[in-house]
């Protein structure tokens, strides 16, 4: 489908403008119900960004056609699907893929836009920064890796890294991997996001995130309780390679990507995409003016915390082959399936999560590599799936968007509608990554400079 800037005026309406570096001051004071990565301050100092000073305009003000849905793929008539995505763009979304496999027949759906100025239509099949997703493939590496009697989920971190963590002989890799070694996470740090924010194409290191980390002291003894924390995947990812002396994107590509044939997949090493991508943006909500595109962001930071590129059907792929045991032998992914609970409503296994909900028991994961938020689930026995993946940073309308859009494919990967009044499933606040936080723009760190 074509189409031209015309057709993004009345539904976006606003300047796009190119963050390098760039956007408008956010209004203030004002609470705003948004989704955290781990932890609101990562929230917090990437809408912050908009502070800085403009660039120059990418595009004059749009105005006036509504954007067309562009839908794609078997089963593009679901309408339930079709619609809800809509209405994330309706809300303020630049665009919005969904996919859903009720076992019988998939469907797939894209709407709004890619890229906003020049337009490029959202297709099915675009690249997406996928965030914490990338734990359910680091983990099945590491779980890999057992299996060939390379290493234990009860080995400390001592054995293979030694002097690099602290306590480190009284963490070990299950716990890691599990979200249980009371590791600070560093990206509750708001000095890591004024840093981010500050230099936002800079290449971070592995040992630069350790060393924000460890400059905090442990939330708790290790295996105590549970708390969510980029810095044990970080700790993983540098475990990885020291047991294989490979490089973790190359682990990613020889053990998941080629035996899975996932041609939209990738573990990123820089901003570059390697195929058609959606374009991420701030949206005029929290940069006060247009929608600011942060797609050119360095994706480092995330490393094997949440560094992977994917897209939709790709995901599907990933999760069906996990779930179904052609990743992991059966003693194997039960190992990664053991949970602990959470305390927020799902239970977390090994780099996975799994709550039940009104229309079925999901397994999966969420992601948020701002200002991208993903979403991607199967059945326990990988024949149903559904993902869900936003390109725009989340405010109350597209978050309420969100959630009501996750109902519908939760649901649908059941051949089920959504139930209705107070049974209706609200997952998004119950998400590991993206539980909501309350946060005032007046608290926003701002800037070096």
């Amino acid at each position: 489908m074509r189409t031209d800037n015309a057709g993004i005026r009345a539904q976006f309406g606003r300047r796009v403008v190119a963050a390098g570096w760039a956007g408008r001051p956010l209004r203030a004071p004002v609470h705003r119900r948004i989704h955290r990565l781990a932890a609101g301050a990562a929230v917090a100092v990437v809408a912050a960004a908009v502070a800085a000073p403009a660039p120059r305009a990418v595009a004059a003000p749009v105005a006036a056609t509504p954007v067309p849905a562009v839908s794609s793929g078997q089963g593009q008539g679901d309408p339930a699907l079709r619609a809800s995505l809509q209405a994330m763009v309706d809300a303020g979304a630049s665009g919005a893929i969904g996919l859903v496999d009720d076992g019988t027949r998939v469907s797939r759906a894209a709407v709004g836009a890619a890229r906003l100025d020049p337009f490029l239509p959202m297709r099915a099949g675009d690249q997406f920064r996928m965030g914490s997703i990338t734990k359910s493939v680091i983990a099945t590496i590491t779980l890999q890796l057992v299996g060939e009697g390379r290493l234990r989920l009860d080995d400390s971190v001592e054995r293979w890294l030694p002097g690099v963590v602290p306590n480190g002989s009284a963490i070990t890799i299950r716990m890691l991997l599990q979200h249980t070694s009371g590791l600070f996470n560093y990206t509750d740090d708001p000095a890591f996001w004024a840093a981010v924010n500050a230099e936002p194409f800079r290449n971070w290191t592995p040992q630069d995130l350790l060393a924000i980390a460890f400059s905090h002291d442990p939330l708790f003894a290790p295996g105590q309780r549970w708390s969510y924390s980029n810095t044990g995947y970080i700790v993983i990812g540098l475990l990885l390679e020291a047991v294989t002396r490979t490089p973790v994107q190359t682990l990613v590509e020889r053990r998941v990507v080629r035996p899975l044939h996932l041609r939209n997949t990738f573990f990123a090493t820089s901003a570059r995409f390697r195929g058609p991508y959606a374009h991420g943006y701030l949206p005029p909500s929290l940069t006060g003016d247009g929608y600011v595109d942060l797609s050119a962001w360095s994706p480092t930071w995330g490393w094997a915390a949440g560094a992977l590129v994917s897209s939709a059907s790709d995901m599907r792929r990933f999760y069906q082959a996990l779930l179904s045991g052609r990743l992991l032998r059966p003693r194997l992914l039960d190992q990664m399936m053991t949970t602990v609970d959470t305390g927020l409503g799902p239970h977390y296994g090994l780099g996975l999560f799994t709550f039940d909900t009104p229309c079925g028991t999901i397994w999966g994961h969420d992601g948020f590599l701002p200002p991208y938020l993903s979403f991607a689930m199967t059945d326990v026995t990988g024949t149903r799936s559904a993902v869900l993946l936003m390109p725009t940073f989340p405010d109350p309308a597209t978050t309420a968007a969100f959630d009501q859009a996750l109902a519908t494919v939760v649901c649908g990967m059941f051949d089920l509608s959504v139930p209705t009044g107070a049974a209706a499933p609200s997952l998004v606040s119950q998400l590991p990554e993206l539980r909501s936080t309350e946060q005032p723009a007046t608290a926003l760190v701002r800037p070096a400079g």
